[in-house]
């Protein structure tokens, strides 16, 4: 159940579909959820009254409870949701460790409320699991100093521990992230959420404390549960923090601090993301701006419309128009070709001969030598 509401979502609008509507078939479905959490409904026509609703989910730690079946303890949490409306059959059925009967003729007067809170079972479960784990805990390894953690596994990915000591309980969470722009986004969040826990203001929160290597109480745990690149987030819970109507609240948030972490990060990952496009957009509408303002600078100069259809021609164009213009120049060149117009330069545009009557002789160079 990756999400804050402890109500499923899917199987409240079951429920109340169950309830409210006329059934004429008989109904029989499978539901499965976040977690390796499967429900299984059955209806009947011939006893709408009467629902089955069949829980199997995992157990937190397998070394802490001897059998998959649910404690008494848990039984009784199951049992308070509404005495009147729901039983619990035993046998469960089978791969199933809770299967409950709905009695829809009993329902109180408030029955969304009712249905939300049978809805809510799996939540109960496993609250009720962690409730009985730090109530039940070894009291006389804690007397001898031996703070063995508790390795809760909630999800197959996500495995935490808790440690309870003489005056406090620790709970330890390795930190997992698959993209590194969510570390750098998470291990701010982590800093930040450690200042603020411990300042003065936040005097009555749990202790935070956020540390890249592992603590000292997880000494000796599985290498592959210890590495992490996110780091390790521990909260020191006191007695104060578990008292009463607290306890439930507590236990509730340390089994969804891995859902809260992964909401922060996402949803800090979508401002960003958005902040980064509106500035873009922004940056685009000045570029826009400006580029119009040149564009009107440039229309007083002359020539501008014959230079701006210049330039968008595309390449082919430019050659196309640069060899029309060659072979229109040669033309030009060319001696002009009219019908009789060579007979007619030949009569009246030749130039006479003139011839002197004067003769020159060319004189040569006398080479003999001279006397004085």
């Amino acid at each position: 159940m990756a999400c804050f509401e402890r109500a499923s979502p899917a199987l409240k609008e079951i429920l109340l579909r169950l309830y409210r509507d006329e059934r004429t078939i008989d109904v029989d479905h499978h539901l499965h959820e976040f977690g390796s959490v499967e429900y299984y409904i059955q209806s009947t026509v011939s006893d709408p009254d009467r629902t089955y609703l069949s829980i199997s989910t995992p157990i937190l730690s397998q070394a802490f409870l001897i059998s998959t079946r649910l404690s008494r303890y848990t039984m009784e949490k199951v049992k308070a949701i509404s005495a009147d409306v729901l039983e619990i059959m035993e046998p469960p059925k089978e791969g199933y460790q809770l299967t409950l009967r709905l009695n829809f003729a009993r329902m109180p007067h408030e029955s969304i409320k009712t249905i939300t809170d049978i809805a809510a079972v799996q939540g109960v479960i496993l609250s009720s699991q962690l409730e009985e784990m730090l109530m039940n805990v070894n009291s006389q390894d804690v007397a001898q100093g031996m703070y063995k953690p508790i390795k809760l596994v909630y999800h197959p990915r996500e495995p935490f521990y808790v440690i309870k000591q003489p005056q406090k309980i620790t709970a330890v969470f390795p930190m997992r992230f698959k993209e590194k722009t969510d570390v750098i986004i998470a291990t701010a969040f982590f800093q930040e959420l450690m200042d603020v826990a411990n300042s003065k203001a936040c005097a009555k929160a749990p202790h935070c404390i956020w540390s890249p290597i592992p603590p000292p109480e997880l000494r000796g745990e599985a290498i592959e549960d210890l590495s992490t690149n996110g780091g390790f987030v521990s909260f020191d819970i006191t007695s104060r923090h578990i008292e009463g109507k607290r306890l439930d609240k507590t236990v509730w948030n340390l089994l969804n601090f891995y859902a809260f972490v992964k909401n922060h990060v996402k949803s800090t990952r979508g401002f960003i993301q958005r902040r980064m496009r509106t500035c873009l957009k922004s940056l685009v509408e000045v570029l826009q701006k400006t580029g119009l303002q040149d564009d009107q600078q440039i229309k007083k100069v002359k020539g501008y419309k014959r230079m701006k259809k210049l330039v968008n021609f595309s390449k082919s164009k430019i050659f196309r128009y640069r060899s029309d213009f060659t072979s229109k120049l040669k033309r030009i060149r060319s001696r002009l070709k009219i019908h009789g117009f060579g007979h007619f330069r030949r009569k009246w545009l030749s130039f006479p001969n003139f011839s002197s009557k004067t003769k020159y002789r060319k004189l040569e160079k006398d080479t003999s030598p001279q006397h004085n």
